[in-house]
């Protein structure tokens, strides 16, 4: 078992994934900007670290469970951040979704000054988090990644070595791209199903019966639009950061993407009004309100 680690970063995502190396033995020192999830870690025996400094000074392990680029750039590289203040042969565990620029140019930093950065996105939903479920797509070396194996093996089921750093949150990209994207053309799916006055549960039958199937429709929509539960989740805000990152992460290396950013722009319509902070299968409820059709919902739902 690994001393105490750091974990930095308690949100929807890294509340559960840090609960759960916690109730696993693992020691943890947290920090957040908000008191609400440190305080309910604190109630699992976790400590609370008080500022990222602190947590760096304190922890030679660091996990970092952040919204975007500049949040973890900010805690690494920072002058109250992980770099300045933690002792070298530091371990920083990044689980964000980050530009993969971004990654490199943190390994970099770090390995200046006798760190190392180890990236490990996550993969599935906020439920599977909470569940203990969660995937993992790595980025490390061998050593380092038989260090933090334990520690993803506390919070998912399904960890996968993609290959060096870096290789991990570029495997995410490939990932969520495929995900979200598959979230909009389902929306615009069942809304066009609703027009023509389809039988939802006879439609969904015949499409989980063909190749048109899709994990985002048989998980994600069977267990929230589709049952009026639009609450995140995983945010349509986020899903169109994650789409920006996958656009200009083409764009880098010239690869061009045409799917990709007609999907970020169709979610910018949705973010540009009430759906920004709802989740990203509420996507359904986007298109049908555009095109003034009623809400599409399995005939158990409740109506919201």
């Amino acid at each position: 078992m690994a001393g105490k680690v750091g974990f930095i970063g308690l949100g929807r995502m890294g509340q559960p994934m840090a609960s759960n190396l916690q109730r696993k033995g693992f020691s943890l020192s947290v920090h957040d900007v908000r008191n609400q999830p440190v305080e309910a870690l604190v109630a699992l025996g976790a400590e609370n670290g008080g500022s990222v400094a602190q947590v760096a000074k304190e922890c030679k392990i660091i996990v970092t469970m952040l919204p975007g680029s500049p949040d973890v750039t900010a805690t690494i590289m920072g002058p109250d951040g992980i770099a300045a203040n933690a002792q070298p042969g530091t371990l920083v565990m990044d689980m964000s979704t980050i530009d993969p620029l971004t990654t490199d140019e943190l390994a970099t930093h770090l390995k200046a000054k006798d760190m190392i950065l180890v990236d490990a996105p996550v993969g599935r939903l906020a439920s599977h988090a909470d569940a203990g479920e969660s995937l993992f797509m790595v980025g490390a070396g061998d050593a380092q990644f038989a260090v933090v194996k334990p520690m993803l093996e506390a919070m998912g089921t399904a960890i996968y070595h993609c290959g060096p750093v870096g290789a991990g949150i570029r495997t995410k990209l490939i990932n969520n791209f495929l995900a979200i994207a598959s979230c909009q053309m389902n929306a615009e799916a069942l809304s066009l199903a609703a027009a023509f006055g389809l039988d939802l549960d006879k439609t969904l039958d015949v499409i989980h019966g063909t190749t048109a199937t899709n994990g985002q429709l048989k998980v994600n929509y069977a267990t929230k639009v589709l049952t009026g539960d639009i609450e995140p989740g995983f945010t349509i805000d986020l899903a169109h950061k994650d789409l920006s990152l996958v656009v200009e992460a083409a764009n880098a290396g010239r690869v061009p993407m045409p799917m990709a950013a007609v999907a970020r722009e169709a979610l910018s319509l949705a973010r540009s009004g009430e759906f920004g902070l709802k989740d990203f299968s509420a996507l359904l409820d986007h298109w049908c309100a555009r095109a003034g059709l009623p809400k599409v919902r399995l005939p158990d739902a409740s109506q919201q």
